[in-house]
């Protein structure tokens, strides 16, 4: 039986601040970061899970780390796993360190990190990806694995089987079309704020000629400047592509619907964070406003109930699940069965250090278990840390290849730790 022994802590972080790559109008000199544990075993399989920063801070998420992980030290995977629903609550509502959160904020991003690296462990105990584990559930079994408590209003237990079931019959027609045409793309790498005119031409022809056809840019430091971006990326990109704006909660809600409103010309798919996270009145008000501009968010949603709440309010157009910003895989189950009744798209987050090497996977499980479609759905892609990871994700023709490898596609290398490792690794030295 597989006993988790100890684990380790890392504070990674990759300067990026150097390059710009990440930068928006909130974030200028972001440090594309990772608090990374390895869960270990007694029989040596090694679960790796990470949450995302962008530099300062990233010591806290791996002290939060440490806190939770002492949860799971000593426990068997096979207890865990037989009450993963059981198991997310204990972590999430340990009796003192619910004080820090609840379910939110720097403990909230620790127990992504714990949780992710559980699924990995088991993932690789069963040797198939973390997407090919869950869809190989019985309905029963996944729906076993959320936390339904302050959903019930809005989704049950029943109603989320009845789900399931009835798509059941079909999901090896749909694992079929997604192994054979990969799952649909959307590149940011081209539109990071701090990249000039030229940067943006050249990179748009790039990625064009790579087979991208939807691209986002970064918006919200004048309206003058962000006319000027989408109009070159529209005449780089034509008027066929699909064009998506990302204000990175940078406006008040009557300055998102001005704002937002003179960049009508430019067909834009979604004005993506718009103004504050937690205004689900306020997203209720600039999706009303600018229309037919549609609104996504979700990025820096705390938990599943802010998910619940916007879609309720019907307060936004796509859904964007962060693996690292939820409390991991069990808490984006649930987040995905909620978009899937009202029947949003779910258009994952994924920018930042190993979120697209999560996010792959969730998007395969929507598709497959929860959704049913890949109308209007697009997951972020960004083209750079790739190669710290053992199994990194794969675009081909602006689509991700299904992973294959054993795990949760977080395993990075061990030079890589070794360099990023802050601040004695050689990327800081």
């Amino acid at each position: 039986m597989t006993r988790i022994t100890h684990h380790r802590t890392h504070d990674l972080r990759a300067r990026t601040s150097a390059t710009l790559a990440g930068s928006d109008a909130v974030h200028g000199d972001p440090d594309y970061s990772a608090a990374y544990v390895v869960l270990y075993t007694d029989d040596g399989i090694e679960g790796h899970g990470l949450t995302f920063t962008i530099g300062r801070g990233n010591d806290l998420c791996c002290a939060a780390i440490d806190q939770l992980a002492a949860l799971v030290v000593g426990r068997r995977l096979d207890d865990i796993v037989d009450d993963m629903a059981g198991f997310w609550r204990q972590l999430t509502n340990d009796t003192q360190l619910r004080w820090l959160g609840p379910e939110k904020g720097v403990i909230h991003l620790a127990t992504a990190a714990v949780v992710n690296a559980v699924w990995d462990l088991w993932a690789k105990q069963r040797k198939v990806p973390v997407w090919q584990l869950v869809v190989d559930l019985e309905p029963e079994q996944l729906v076993s694995c959320i936390d339904f408590r302050y959903l019930r209003d809005e989704l049950d237990e029943e109603q989320t089987l009845e789900r399931l079931r009835s798509l059941a019959p079909t999901r090896g027609d749909r694992i079929a079309d997604l192994r054979r045409d990969g799952y649909p793309a959307y590149v940011t790498s081209a539109g990071w704020l701090g990249y000039s005119e030229g940067d943006v031409r050249e990179l748009c022809r790039g990625f064009l000629a790579d087979g991208w056809t939807s691209f986002k840019t970064k918006v919200g430091i004048d309206v003058g400047s962000d006319q000027r971006r989408c109009e070159i990326m529209r005449e780089e990109l034509g008027d066929d592509v699909s064009l998506m704006a990302d204000a990175n909660q940078v406006w008040d809600v009557k300055q998102a619907i001005d704002w937002s409103n003179q960049l009508q010309q430019f067909d834009l798919r979604w004005i993506e964070e718009p103004t504050s996270p937690d205004d689900v009145l306020g997203h209720a008000a600039i999706r009303a406003g600018i229309a037919p501009i549609g609104v996504a968010t979700g990025e820096h949603a705390h938990n599943r109930v802010m998910f619940k709440q916007l879609l309720q309010a019907e307060a936004v157009d796509y859904i964007q699940i962060d693996a690292c910003r939820l409390g991991g895989v069990n808490e984006v189950l649930a987040v995905l069965a909620l978009a899937a009744a009202r029947d949003v798209p779910v258009c994952p987050h994924a920018g930042g250090i190993g979120l697209c090497e999560y996010v792959q996977h969730l998007s395969v499980i929507d598709y497959v278990c929860f959704s049913g479609s890949l109308v209007d759905r697009t997951t972020e892609y960004a083209s750079h840390l790739h190669e710290h990871f053992v199994d990194p994700a794969v675009v081909r023709d602006g689509r991700y290849v299904v992973p294959e490898a054993p795990g949760y596609s977080a395993q990075m290398h061990a030079e890589s730790i070794e360099r990023l490792t802050f601040p004695s690794g050689a990327e800081w030295r």
